[in-house]
C-alpha cells in the first residue's frame, strides 16, 4: 500500500527562486550514530555473505583501515548536505543537477557534524543557484564543496 507522504512534505518549506539572496545560508547538526553507518551498509551491494554488522565490527574493519577505527562513508556526509538543501535551502522543489564535494577528514561514530549550505551564486535566466556546501566537525572543516540546484520560480497568481 502506497504511503502518504504530503502532509509530512507540506511542513518542510519551498523556497521560490525569487526568496533566495547571495550569502543565504542554512545548516544541520547530527550526531553520527552506529545505527547510520549500518543502514548504509545495509543498503550498499555487494557485502556478500558479511552481514552490515560484522562489516562494521571493530575488529574486521580496524585491521583494514589507516585510521584504527571504522569511520563513516563519505556518502553518508554528502547525505547531510543533501539532507539542508531537500528540507531547508531551497526545501522542496528544488532540483539537484550535480555536486562536487572533496573529502578532508574522516568522520566517526560520536562526531559531531553541522553541515552548511550558503547561496553563492544565482543565474536569473535559468532559475539556477550555486551552493558552497560543507560539513563541519569542532569547526573544522571534513567536506567542502558545491552543488548546482534547478529551483522554482514564484507561482503567479
Amino acid at each position: 500500500m502506497p504511503v502518504d507522504r504530503t502532509a509530512k512534505f507540506a511542513l518542510l518549506p519551498t523556497l521560490y527562486f525569487e526568496d533566495l539572496a547571495v550569502g543565504q545560508s542554512a545548516s544541520l547538526i547530527r550526531a553520527v550514530a552506529d545505527a547510520d553507518l549500518i543502514g548504509l551498509a545495509d543498503t550498499e551491494k555487494g557485502l556478500g555473505d558479511i552481514a552490515p554488522e560484522e562489516f562494521y565490527s571493530t575488529e574486521f574493519y580496524a585491521a583494514r583501515l589507516r585510521f584504527g577505527q571504522y569511520i563513516a562513508h563519505g556518502m553518508f556526509t554528502s547525505s547531510l548536505v543533501a539532507a539542508v538543501i531537500g528540507t531547508q535551502l531551497p526545501g522542496v522543489g528544488g532540483i539537484y543537477l550535480s555536486q562536487t564535494f572533496q573529502y578532508i577528514a574522516p568522520v566517526r561514530i560520536g562526531d559531531v557534524i553541522t553541515a552548511r549550505v550558503e547561496v553563492m551564486e544565482l543565474i536569473h535566466a535559468r532559475r539556477r543557484v550555486r551552493l558552497f556546501c560543507e560539513c563541519l566537525r569542532d569547526g573544522v572543516p571534513v567536506l567542502e564543496g558545491e552543488a548546482w540546484i534547478a529551483v522554482l520560480s514564484r507561482p503567479t497568481p
